[in-house]
């Protein structure tokens, strides 16, 4: 059995590869779920997990599931999280705003994905899935802003398709690339960084802003 790429900007435990070689297809979609509307799943490595789960789908490496079946089941995962994050949102109310630090939730998170949902609107539904942290709270926020319900769903599923289906075949058609495949640690590492470039912008321009104030 290969030995599972050991992701620098994380833990052994939260290496893609790892995670897919001892949970299987079912770990990854409780990952996918998890990251998408539990307050506890902010930590997942969805994009880079996701990725790696179309390189090994290509390879038949722990996944034997046909490409559109993996696909499929991953949407439907990112698309129920993220309407049991909204659900969650409508019933705890404000009250999360007032919810106190601890080990697995920050404050200033929830703050994000606000002014995230604030300045996007319905269209940060989709966009929110490809920024990590704001994924996770987002739906949760939108559920606290008692968003238009039929205009979430449909945001939801379109952005649960573009991000479950769309990074997934990516790595699907990458991952049959020699250059990609004698590079996968590098690439994932890319990946990460390329998703929390997002949050990198808005901190310095909060930070430009206040200094300007």
């Amino acid at each position: 059995m290969p030995t599972p790429t050991t992701l620098a900007l994380g833990p052994d435990w939260l290496d893609p590869e790892f995670l897919i070689s001892t949970f299987g297809l079912l770990g990854i979609l409780a990952i996918v779920f998890a990251e998408s509307g539990l307050l506890i799943g902010f930590f997942l490595p969805g994009d880079s997990l996701l990725f790696t789960a179309g390189l090994l789908t290509a390879d038949g490496q722990y996944i034997t599931y046909p490409l559109w079946l993996v696909c499929l089941l991953i949407t439907i995962a990112a698309v129920v999280g993220d309407q049991v994050g909204y659900a969650f949102g409508r019933k705890v109310g404000p009250a999360l705003f007032r919810r106190p630090n601890s080990r697995f939730f920050k404050q200033e998170n929830v703050v994000k994905a606000h002014d995230f949902f604030e300045k996007y609107g319905a269209r940060s539904i989709v966009l929110a899935r490809f920024v990590p942290i704001v994924r996770t709270f987002t739906p949760i926020v939108a559920g606290v802003s008692r968003m238009n319900y039929r205009t979430f769903v449909t945001y939801n599923v379109v952005g649960g398709i573009l991000w479950g289906t769309g990074v997934t075949v990516l790595g699907y058609f990458l991952g049959q690339i020699p250059f990609v495949k004698a590079n996968i640690e590098a690439i994932l590492i890319a990946i990460v960084l390329i998703s929390v470039l997002p949050i990198v912008f808005e901190v310095l321009r909060a930070r430009t802003a206040a200094r300007r104030a």
